[in-house]
């Protein structure tokens, strides 16, 4: 057994774990960071894309806003642009009860900051000739985009490493304690004691909360993808559908890539895979709004891990139980725009003990608190 001392331990190499172990180096703190794969290849690495402020929870909206002015500064941060463009994102209603639910949204996100416009079934297709006659209007939100997520995490974790900060990628965490001084974080032969520790180990952060007394509701959610061969390019916006039920993108290189539903996954082998039967659903309802990728041809299908929590936000804060320790995990398949955000505050709750983002709707006692008065009664 060997042993290392650091400032602050991060168990988890995902896009918040590497921002986070970027901006505590940036601060002057020693940090080890922890992964048990490779940094930017679970949840971080295998989503749609999206970098979008559109449909999300309210509560989730000055993160996304607070991530957004991040994803325009990534060259100047880690060196390149990830494939970030600006690219606008549109939310499509296919019938009339959708197209009500866009129209209540957009004044309570505009008071949230985000300006939205609600268009119907003819200026939609003035805009968007290639939409199909399913679509009956839509929401545009001017400045979304997209991203590359296969290169974001790995862009962070180099520039942390490059920031001397540690990081060890196929490194195991199988145990964590508090000493009441210290952390003791165990990854195979290597013990980390840290006078912080960081939780974000995505889908596997509920286990390590557990270790602390800390038990949430989180279950496994496996995000079903697709990409198609090289086409032209036309779909020049990110694009979701209310109930989010199919989403889809076209890179600059014309590779159209989309998804909905949920793929196969087993936490316990840590292992998934798509789903043909989900996939064969997901491409029907995509042909309803883009019947000009019916010819297309697929050549790659994949899914991966997140944590899914019953409220739909994540777990970001410190713990209820041992100080130092803080967490966030959970995102819920929509943690990818957010990362770069996440990473600075949890580096501001080390460093100054505070964060000025408001996270108290993500605080992790919603969900302790609730087991422990099942347990009294």
């Amino acid at each position: 057994m060997s042993a290392l001392a650091t400032d602050v331990a991060i168990v988890g190499g995902g896009t918040a774990g590497c921002a986070a172990a970027l901006a505590l180096r940036r601060r002057g703190l020693r940090v080890v960071l922890l992964e048990k794969g490779l940094c930017g290849a679970m949840a971080s690495g295998t989503n749609f894309g999206g970098v979008r402020r559109q449909g999300r929870d309210l509560r989730e909206m000055p993160l996304a806003h607070r991530a957004r002015e991040i994803w325009s500064r990534l060259p100047a941060i880690v060196g390149e642009d990830c494939e970030f463009r600006v690219t606008g994102h549109i939310k499509l209603a296919r019938d009339d009860a959708e197209m009500a639910e866009l129209e209540a949204y957009a004044p309570v996100a505009r008071d949230a900051g985000l300006d939205l416009s609600v268009v119907g079934a003819n200026a939609v297709r003035d805009l968007f000739p290639w939409l199909g006659a399913k679509v009956i209007g839509a929401s545009i939100s001017p400045d979304d985009g997209q991203a590359n997520p296969r290169l974001v995490g790995p862009a962070f974790a180099r520039a942390a490493r490059a920031a001397g900060a540690d990081i060890r990628e196929h490194a195991r965490v199988t145990a964590a304690r508090w000493t009441g001084t210290r952390f003791e974080v165990e990854a195979g032969v290597l013990t980390v004691h840290a006078r912080h520790m960081l939780n974000v180990a995505g889908y596997w952060g509920g286990e390590i909360a557990a270790w602390f007394g800390e038990r949430v509701p989180i279950a496994p959610l496996c995000p079903n993808m697709i990409v198609t061969e090289p086409l032209p390019y036309f779909i020049d916006r990110s694009i979701g559908v209310c109930g989010g039920n199919v989403y889809v993108r076209q890179v600059e290189r014309g590779n159209v890539i989309f998804g909905g539903g949920r793929g196969w996954g087993d936490p316990g082998l840590e292992r998934s895979r798509p789903r043909a039967d989900v996939a064969r659903s997901a491409m029907a309802r995509l042909l309803e709004v883009v019947p000009q990728l019916r010819t297309a041809q697929v050549i790659r299908s994949w899914t991966g891990f997140d944590g899914e929590m019953p409220d739909d936000i994540p777990v970001i804060g410190p713990s209820g139980t041992t100080p130092n320790l803080i967490h966030a995990f959970g995102f819920s398949g929509h943690g990818f725009q957010l990362g770069p955000a996440v990473g600075e505050i949890l580096a501001e709750m080390v460093v100054d003990g505070r964060t000025a983002s408001p996270i108290a709707p993500f605080a992790i006692e919603r969900f302790t608190r609730a087991d422990a008065e099942r347990r009294t009664a």
